[in-house]
């Protein structure tokens, strides 16, 4: 009997507490053709694994990941409330995502995270993802748009250093910023990036996202 890729996972609503039904992908089912420069997988099939990182309460509206701490600012709670739960209609997110339905839980996602004032590195996240669903579907001004906002957190999240203990590493987000950089015609912001992982190639063991850097500049350096 074929195992289906999906199965459903029951979560707590870290706004609400409420429980709901959210569909996940069994990560040995994922068969990745190939990754794009900023790390977008390309599937060999149509199981995409980035379409169901975003969870959706069906009963308040709000859309968290498991990047998004459970603590509170005092005052959010309510602005959520107001700005999201009480023009909610109910809607179910589980079961398989188009890529339709999963830029509406990114964005959703994106929202929240906002109000709630999650990391930078966290709603950098979000926004990338928005701009891969937006190439996937070829609507460029789209992919742009949302690729300037993971850059600009992208640079907060350098800045401030909030990617420690997310997973993300310092030469990790000055690659994404430089290459989103490039990818949006800021050569001088995409240099300046790429420059910071190079200087890092003695003291990081990230020796293939350091390779990545060097072979971009290069590039760059060519076309004048």
């Amino acid at each position: 009997m074929d195992v289906s890729p999906y199965y459903e996972k029951q979560v707590d609503c870290i706004h609400c507490k409420k429980k709901f039904n959210t569909t996940k992908i069994r990560t040995k089912m994922l068969k990745i053709a190939s990754t794009d420069t900023d790390f977008r997988p390309v599937y060999e099939n149509d199981v995409n694994g980035y379409f169901y990182n975003v969870f959706v309460c069906e009963h308040c509206g709000f859309a968290f990941t498991e990047d998004f701490s459970k603590y509170f600012m005092p005052g959010t709670s309510d602005v959520i409330e107001q700005q999201i739960s009480n023009k909610w209609v109910h809607h179910d997110f589980s079961g398989k995502r188009s890529p339709e339905q999963a830029l509406q839980a990114y964005q959703l996602g994106l929202v929240s995270g906002q109000i709630k004032k999650e990391k930078h590195v966290t709603l950098a996240g979000l926004a990338m993802r928005c701009a891969w669903i937006y190439r996937s579907l070829e609507q460029h001004d789209a992919e742009r748009r949302f690729m300037r906002i993971a850059r600009d957190q992208y640079v907060e999240s350098f800045s401030t250093g909030d990617y420690a203990n997310s997973g993300m590493t310092e030469v990790r987000v000055a690659y994404l910023t430089a290459e989103l950089s490039r990818r949006l015609d800021d050569r001088e912001t995409a240099i300046r990036y790429f420059s910071s992982v190079i200087e890092q190639q003695r003291t990081s063991n990230e020796a293939k996202i350091i390779d990545m850097a060097k072979d971009a500049w290069n590039e760059m350096r060519q076309v004048q």
